[in-house]
């Protein structure tokens, strides 16, 4: 069985969210055990991926916000410092506990992001959260994590399971320079398949040139979407891009990129 572990990233505004949520349909489409993974401050994949109701606020709680849950499979309360805790808490449960079912069979647990101010040590919550991500990418034919913007997360280690990289780029500037820093942090934590992705390509744009910075810095472009004004339609309405009558192209054009990554990932269990 087929068994690929995402992690999407990339600058933010760039559409990482709208493309984690619509590969994880996509793939779902097929047939396949999807879980998708929210590690976001401001998790949004629950709209993108048709879990939500537009216009109204979600109730979901991000998994590293529940103190006392953290406390009870660590052995120590979350932000302390000098603790003991469990370097391998009990995980195999929290997606039955904390899932959310969405559109096409997805499974959606929303994680949130690591904080680390106050001076207090989120150690246990990070363990947590490693080892929640290494047991999810056994228990699904594809794990979409939808990581934080920039390149925070990645100092956190929580992406080392993935199989790949999948890094959201727009033309300008610092959205390239956002990629070549991950593309480094990445292949530090020993992640092989680092994926440049091209978004909201208009008239003028040369999609050439950004993939020649990009391979420069050892990441394989596989991929280009065009500016999609059906994009700013789902941001507005809260609808899934592929729910939306002009997201048409979006949906063919997603349905072609999971095939592109599946041809560059054949085969490979988790950690491959």
């Amino acid at each position: 069985m087929m068994m690929i572990t995402l992690a999407v990233t990339g600058k933010g505004g760039v559409g990482k969210t709208s493309i984690a949520a619509g590969l994880a349909r996509t793939f779902a489409r097929t047939g396949k055990r999807v879980i998708a993974l929210d590690m976001d401050p401001s998790p949004n994949l629950w709209y993108s991926l048709g879990c939500g109701v537009p216009g109204q606020p979600d109730t979901i709680i991000p998994l590293i916000s529940r103190k006392d849950f953290i406390e009870e499979r660590t052995g120590a309360p979350l932000g302390a410092s000098g603790m003991i805790f469990r370097i391998n808490p009990k995980v195999n449960d929290v997606l039955d506990m904390f899932g959310v079912s969405c559109k096409d069979g997805v499974r959606l647990l929303v994680l949130g992001a690591i904080r680390t101010g106050g001076g207090g040590c989120y150690c246990p919550a990070n363990t947590l959260a490693r080892r929640l991500v290494s047991h999810l990418s056994g228990e699904a034919d594809l794990l979409v994590m939808d990581m934080e913007a920039g390149v925070e997360h990645l100092g956190r280690g929580t992406t080392r399971s993935a199989q790949a990289l999948l890094v959201i780029v727009e033309p300008g500037l610092k959205s390239i320079e956002t990629t070549l820093q991950i593309a480094k942090m990445g292949k530090d934590l020993g992640i092989l398949h680092i994926f440049g992705i091209i978004n909201k390509l208009r008239k003028g744009d040369d999609p050439g040139q950004i993939a020649k910075r990009l391979t420069e810095a050892g990441v394989t472009t596989i991929f280009a979407f065009p500016y999609d004004p059906a994009m700013e339609v789902a941001d507005r309405t809260g609808v899934p891009v592929i729910d939306l009558p002009e997201g048409k192209r979006m949906e063919a054009q997603l349905i072609e990129l999971a095939q592109v990554i599946e041809k560059h990932l054949p085969n490979q269990a988790p950690g491959h």
